[in-house]
């Protein structure tokens, strides 16, 4: 918890015997612990339990959807995430396994940030990271490019809201945020949910953009709104900012709460020494082939420590949702963390 701003976090221990390594499991931006529990296929959390690694943890960071931080009026941003979430979830681990290894499995934003906290020097003493979609090479379809230019301040100025929410299209009638579905889904005739049609509009580029319809159980698709909340606007701003630069950045140079991070997270990489895997889909329609650019450029510096999977098939979230992932992705996690075990 951040007692100034009495937030609390939350973390789910899932125990079968007492381990030398351990997981700890970090969702995305207004995704929550839930992506990896899902009940309709074989999760993540249940792969790893069955396959040797029998203590594992998952994150709710403030931009779960379990928590009402993401449509609160605020000004979070990813440095918040990485200077303050990460370390107290961490310390709070650490307290009930001791000095044992901990490895990182972290999906989109919560890669990013998970990254931005470790290269930045706010976490120290993991034993390695996997990044799923994106890490601190931030890049972005054209079309995306161009929702993020104008995005922020369209909904805040110009239709008042501050928050985005796959569940708009059951808002009152005649409110803005249900004009707003109405008006993504007339774009988006690939299915019939415009919860699925709005999570296209918030986060990529694509009919669908975050995931493969094949690859997902009817389940699965009938959920997204419950897989992915509300996100603040104000986060955007943070994402626009790193997509401009091309990398991770801090958002505001001049916060004094952050100065202990640098400005530039990938300053220091040359002194790196945690081993991480790259993973993203073959279509990743959200932040196209960052990982492949994130690996190909730490690569230059330790090329041992970098590893790269791309997912044929596989888009941006169901590496994770798919209802085959347990056979085409989590095997890929599991081999890494395994060689990375000692």
């Amino acid at each position: 918890m951040r007692r100034d701003l009495g937030l609390r976090l939350g973390l789910t221990r899932f125990w079968r015997a007492k381990a030398e390594d351990i997981v700890l499991l970090v969702h995305g931006l207004t995704a929550s612990s839930d992506m990896f529990v899902m009940p309709e296929h074989y999760n993540l959390a249940r792969y790893l339990l069955d396959n040797g690694l029998e203590d594992v943890w998952a994150l709710d960071s403030r931009m779960s959807n379990r928590f009402p931080y993401n449509t609160e009026p605020g000004q979070h941003t990813l440095d918040d995430v990485a200077h303050y979430d990460y370390p107290a979830a961490l310390a709070e681990v650490r307290r009930h396994v001791g000095r044992r290894r901990i490895h990182v499995i972290a999906h989109c934003v919560g890669s990013t940030s998970f990254m931005m906290s470790l290269y930045g020097g706010a976490v120290t003493g993991v034993a390695s990271v996997t990044c799923q979609s994106v890490a601190l090479v931030v890049r972005v379809p054209r079309w995306s490019r161009w929702k993020l230019d104008l995005a922020p301040e369209v909904l805040e100025l110009g239709l008042g809201l501050t928050a985005v929410d796959p569940q708009m299209a059951a808002a009152s009638r005649f409110s803005r945020g249900r004009l707003l579905s109405r008006l993504v889904s007339l774009a988006h005739q690939e299915c019939d949910n415009p919860a699925c049609h709005m999570v296209s509009f918030m986060w990529g580029t694509g009919w669908p953009a975050l995931f493969s319809h094949a690859n997902l159980t009817p389940a699965t698709h009938d959920r997204v709104a419950d897989l992915l909340g509300p996100v603040g606007v104000h986060y955007y701003r943070h994402i626009r900012k790193m997509v401009r630069a091309g990398r991770a950045v801090k958002y505001d140079a001049g916060d004094r709460r952050h100065a202990d991070l640098p400005d530039d997270y990938l300053v220091d990489a040359a002194r790196q020494s945690t081993p991480v895997l790259f993973l993203t889909g073959a279509h990743n329609n959200v932040f196209r082939d960052a990982n492949v650019a994130c690996h190909r450029l730490l690569s230059r510096y330790a090329p041992d420590l970098y590893e790269l999977a791309v997912l044929p098939g596989y888009g941006y979230v169901d590496p994770f949702w798919g209802k085959d992932a347990h056979r085409d992705v989590f095997p890929v996690m599991l081999d890494f963390l395994k060689r990375r075990a000692n």
